[in-house]
């Protein structure tokens, strides 16, 4: 698993998938700090994420997913990668953890202003770092997500549209809910939505029902690509 993980973290920055990525996403977030510079307040870093966060899940998380496995499909490589000495399982999470590692640095790399403003003003951080949490852990959800999506196809192109489109889904979700009449739809709509549960980490609050929820979404959709891939492994 740890050896696959290296494998597909090095083939981001082979091609110019990693460094556009990279770019992209710290793009954002400095057009978004000047906002906050220009506010003259700290209070507002936390705001960046809650922003920024919904281009982010979108648009980008799709560009690190969409290759994983409709790459090798494409190649046909995955044959040689299903006949290899170690579990489907393991493939799978090692590929992800790769995704996911790509993900954390370049969001690990956006606090960089943070701290630097720090030194200029007292920044609210146990709340900055609690939305930094909630963005990692939601955004793991959605990579496993659009891991799962890539072992669908051989396209990835359609992989990444397709990923865009469940993402977009997922997040609208609880904004949809209130053209309901159902009560009980809408709860389970609520329930459901991505951007509900990531709310109360924008405002400092570190929910544990919410963190049960991400978990269980990257388990289920690690699981059902572990479960696709095996299929293969045997037809």
């Amino acid at each position: 698993m740890t050896a696959i993980m290296k494998k597909e973290l090095k083939s981001y920055f082979v091609s110019p998938i990693g460094y556009v990525f990279m770019g992209v996403m710290l793009l954002l977030f400095g057009i978004f700090y000047v906002q906050v510079l220009s506010m003259q307040s700290s209070d507002y870093i936390p705001m960046v994420y809650s922003t920024i966060f919904v281009w982010i899940m979108m648009i980008l998380l799709p560009i690190i997913t969409m290759r994983i496995f409709s790459e090798e499909i494409r190649n046909k490589t995955d044959q040689g990668l299903l006949t290899a000495p170690v579990s489907v399982l393991s493939i799978v999470f090692g590929k992800f953890l790769a995704a996911f590692l790509m993900f954390a640095i370049s969001l690990t790399a956006s606090l960089i202003p943070s701290v630097i403003i720090s030194f200029m003003g007292s920044p609210d951080w146990p709340r900055i770092l609690c939305t930094f949490l909630g963005s990692l852990i939601c955004g793991a959800a959605f990579i496993s997500i659009g891991v799962f999506i890539s072992s669908l196809t051989q396209s990835q192109m359609v992989a990444a549209i397709a990923t865009f489109g469940v993402s977009m889904l997922m997040l609208l979700t609880g904004s949809l809910s209130s053209s309901v009449n159902n009560t009980t739809l809408q709860n389970v709509m609520n329930w459901f939505s991505f951007n509900s549960r990531y709310q109360p980490f924008t405002n400092g609050v570190f929910n544990i029902s919410s963190m049960v929820f991400f978990l269980s979404v990257i388990a289920v959709f690690v699981f059902l690509t572990a479960r696709k891939l095996e299929s293969k492994r045997w037809s």
